[in-house]
């Protein structure tokens, strides 16, 4: 392929026109298929379904002998925590199991903050005159749409290959006490796939912040969710926090949801000890105790390190080979035409597809004209306002293989016929 800016205008014209007709074709096709969201895949919920049958009638007992049909242990069976923990860098007693959504421990710890303040905070949080929080960008949608129901003002952070802009970072949070806290995707952020860098955790860890009870939303989703044979680690936030003095500022997420079943998983939420125990005293509150007959089949079903390991082994086997098709496809129709990027990610559940400033939002439009649906343009920025309309989140694990490669060619179609045109558009 050329680079499309270096064609001169008559050059311009004529690809155009082969391009249109290629994508014309392919809307011919009838195609009905879907890269909208992260959702595993059939053939993903299928190495689970032994947790259908478990525990059992007759093997309910945990343990340390536990009932677990009945009330009790709001912060989750201790034999659970002690397999999930070393996977979020945590020990087990500074973890609480939660049912199967994260998503909802973050709204929940949102509403907590908002109406009783953190353990460092000297009153609520709505009783400040304006909260905000650092959103890194591209980023995900749902944590964004938690910050705007509650009306929290959103600071867009921009992304490196090593994390968020840390000069960006640390200038805002030294300067704004309003800031109190900001979101961290930091092992294969969604959509980008990026690895927070040691150095930008440490320097989370360490920099000065205006507000005392600012807070470090961690979300690690994707804390096993490799694509290769590299487990790639991450530097463990909790302990550096500690160790520049700064013990209670991470709040860490995780939950099963793409290692076992997304709507029967596990959530969790874990921190300081200081932190840990401010949760429990809210989440005391709202209930007595989260499902244990479903951490204890967890339980029975990984076993041990070793069991979720293999089991993220499988998932890796099916949906590894969709994002190497989706590079192929992009690497053959897009390459080298100066129209467009896209990540190669060693883990997640994402591809993140910018294309010429612009032309994102009509992109999607072409796409859904041939067939393909995409995530809106926009969806990974605060308000859904992309200031550049140039990136695109692409979710290749639900689609079977067969499907994957015909909706990337999808997709690469679209991006060309609205590139060349905006580039047309410029020559006149």
């Amino acid at each position: 392929m050329t680079n499309l800016a270096q064609l001169n205008a008559q050059d311009l014209k004529v690809f155009h026109q082969q391009v249109r007709e290629r994508y014309e074709a392919f809307k011919k096709r009838g195609l009905k298929l879907d890269l909208t969201r992260g959702k595993p895949a059939s053939k993903q919920l299928d190495l689970s379904n032994a947790l259908l049958t478990l525990p059992g009638a007759q093997d309910f007992t945990a343990a340390d002998k536990t009932d677990t049909r009945n009330y009790g242990g709001l912060q989750g069976l201790a034999e659970l925590r002690a397999l999930l923990a070393p996977v979020f860098d945590l020990p087990p007693e500074n973890l609480i199991i939660g049912d199967n959504s994260s998503l909802a421990l973050m709204h929940d710890t949102f509403v907590y903050a908002l109406l009783k303040g953190t353990c460092d905070s000297t009153q609520p949080w709505s009783k400040e005159k304006r909260i905000a929080f650092l959103c890194p960008v591209p980023g995900y949608d749902r944590h964004f749409a938690i910050c705007e129901e509650f009306g929290i003002e959103m600071i867009a952070v921009p992304m490196n290959d090593e994390g968020p802009d840390m000069h960006v970072v640390e200038k805002l949070v030294a300067q704004d006490a309003a800031i109190k806290g900001m979101w961290c995707i930091p092992k294969y952020n969604n959509p980008t796939g990026t690895v927070y860098s040691t150095k930008v955790v440490e320097r989370l860890a360490a920099m000065k912040t205006a507000t005392p009870d600012f807070r470090l939303f961690w979300d690690n989703a994707y804390a096993v969710h490799h694509l290769t044979t590299e487990h790639i680690e991450i530097a463990n936030i909790v302990e550096a926090c500690a160790r520049h003095g700064h013990a209670n500022r991470a709040f860490v997420y995780g939950s099963t949801s793409k290692v076992t079943l997304p709507g029967a998983g596990v959530a969790l939420f874990g921190g300081s000890k200081d932190n840990v125990a401010w949760y429990l005293k809210r989440m005391s509150k709202r209930t007595i105790s989260g499902d244990k007959i479903n951490q204890l089949r967890h339980v029975r079903y990984l076993r041990d390190q070793g069991g979720l390991m293999a089991l993220m082994d499988q998932h890796r086997a099916v949906i590894a080979p969709k994002f190497a098709k989706v590079i192929e496809v992009f690497t053959q129709h897009l390459g080298n035409t100066g129209v467009a990027s896209w990540t190669d990610p060693k883990g997640g559940y994402f591809i993140s597809l910018d294309v010429l400033d612009g032309c994102a939002k009509e992109v999607v439009r072409l796409a859904k004209e041939a067939g393909v649906e995409l995530t809106p343009a926009g969806s990974t920025y605060p308000y859904m306002k992309d200031p550049q309309d140039r990136n695109l989140r692409i979710a290749p694990t639900f689609p079977v293989l067969a499907d994957v490669g015909p909706a990337a060619e999808g997709v690469a179609l679209a991006v060309l016929v609205a590139t060349t045109e905006s580039l047309l558009k410029q020559r006149r």
